[in-house]
């Protein structure tokens, strides 16, 4: 018990990584229409914005397969940090020096990107690492730390803007990179362990030829398409199909839906040790299939926005329940499947927005045909689960 005291500041480092990135991925997209009207920048240059973010993440996911078991865990998930700072700094600053603001954006964007995409890969396993008990549950309860991030964001951003005003965005900026920069000396000074020692870990090459690892990567893609199919599009969702304002549905949408997959993390954590894990993720599977068929096909504005906010509920394990899975089945893996797990779970949730607002604009403009769509991706993970469920009925067998 006292080792796992010890550790306690480890995880409290943890779950500021991912209130990092919360601040990192959600921030910014509450000022596209203010880095419009303020530096004259059309709205097909902001696209690229979260294009140039997740972008990166996923360079800096692939690159970690090779560098951060040479760096070592501390120094990487230390320079995280920083970056992210330097990155939200940069963000209040760079677009009044240079001569095109948006150039400057672009550059603050990359910085704090490289944090996100090193606190994706890096938070994980060292968690993974400490001798904690129960792993599923704390890796759930982890992981809910970025959505409370993103709701802290959305909520806390909305209420300085309510009272202080939008033209004083760059001072609230200032204020979130204080986040990243305090939790560096927390990094500085908590312990931190080796997920596997030297030369225990399997080599990339034989690594991607183990067909679960090409499950669990499936299973990832699937998990990352659904959590932002809906989370990127809850927004604007929930203002066409309620009438409502940005503001009310920035509230009612991507904050409502990021509750929901924080509180089921968090009833995870706690109960974990009384649930399997792999039906759960089945069953949430189930439940998501049924969210993303509400949202699109109810002719009820209320109804579809229950399907929005329950999907968040619904999609709360996947994530960390891939993560736990796999560390179950391949606890040689090492790193390098945190990173090729994290680098999955990004590309599906690169793809999937796209991917719906593409089919969206080929319905005319109807955003619930693109989600219907999505419908796809839960239950492409439904297939995937039902699958492991089998190879791992058929070992017991054996």
């Amino acid at each position: 018990m006292s080792g796992n005291r010890k550790y306690q500041k480890t995880l409290v480092a943890c779950y500021m990584g991912f209130v990092t990135q919360a601040i990192a991925a959600n921030f910014a997209p509450l000022l596209f229409l203010t880095f419009q009207h303020t530096y004259g920048i059309s709205l097909e240059k902001i696209a690229l914005i979260p294009v140039v973010f997740y972008l990166t993440q996923l360079l800096v996911d692939l690159g970690a397969t090779k560098f951060a078991d040479i760096i070592g865990y501390r120094i990487c998930v230390v320079i995280s940090q920083v970056v992210s700072a330097v990155g939200l700094v940069l963000m209040a600053f760079l677009p009044e020096v240079l001569p095109v603001p948006f150039l400057g954006i672009l550059l603050a964007v990359v910085f704090y990107a490289i944090g996100s995409g090193l606190v994706e890969v890096l938070v994980s396993p060292i968690v993974e690492a400490c001798p904690f008990e129960n792993k599923d549950g704390v890796m759930s309860l982890l992981h809910s730390f970025y959505c409370w991030g993103a709701v802290g964001v959305i909520l806390g951003s909305t209420l300085f803007f309510a009272i202080f005003g939008i033209e004083n965005w760059k001072i609230l900026t200032l204020l979130w990179a204080l986040v990243p920069l305090v939790n560096v000396f927390q990094f500085l000074t908590c312990p931190i362990e080796r997920l596997v020692e030297d030369g225990e870990s399997l080599p990339i090459r034989r690594l991607l030829r183990l067909p679960l690892i090409w499950i669990m990567i499936l299973l990832m893609i699937c998990s990352g398409a659904s959590e932002a199919s809906m989370a990127q599009w809850a927004s604007a969702f929930t203002e066409s199909a309620l009438g409502v304002s940005k503001t009310i549905g920035d509230l009612a949408g991507p904050c409502l839906f990021a509750v929901f997959m924080g509180i089921s993390r968090m009833l995870y954590g706690k109960m974990s040790e009384k649930l399997n894990l792999t039906k759960t993720m089945l069953l949430s599977g189930l439940l998501c299939v049924a969210c993303y068929l509400l949202a699109s096909l109810s002719p009820v504005p209320i109804l579809g926005l229950a399907g929005c906010a329950i999907c968040g509920f619904s999609v709360g394990i996947m994530w960390p329940g891939t993560i736990s899975l796999s560390s179950q089945k391949c606890p040689q893996g090492g790193t390098a499947m945190f990173a090729f797990l994290a680098l999955a779970g990004d590309f599906g949730g690169t793809v999937s927005p796209a991917i719906v607002g593409k089919f969206s604009e080929l319905a005319g403009g109807n955003l619930k045909a693109g989600l219907l769509t999505a419908t796809f991706f839960p239950i492409l993970l439904v297939a995937c689960l039902l699958v492991l469920s089998r190879r791992m009925k058929s070992a017991i067998r054996k």
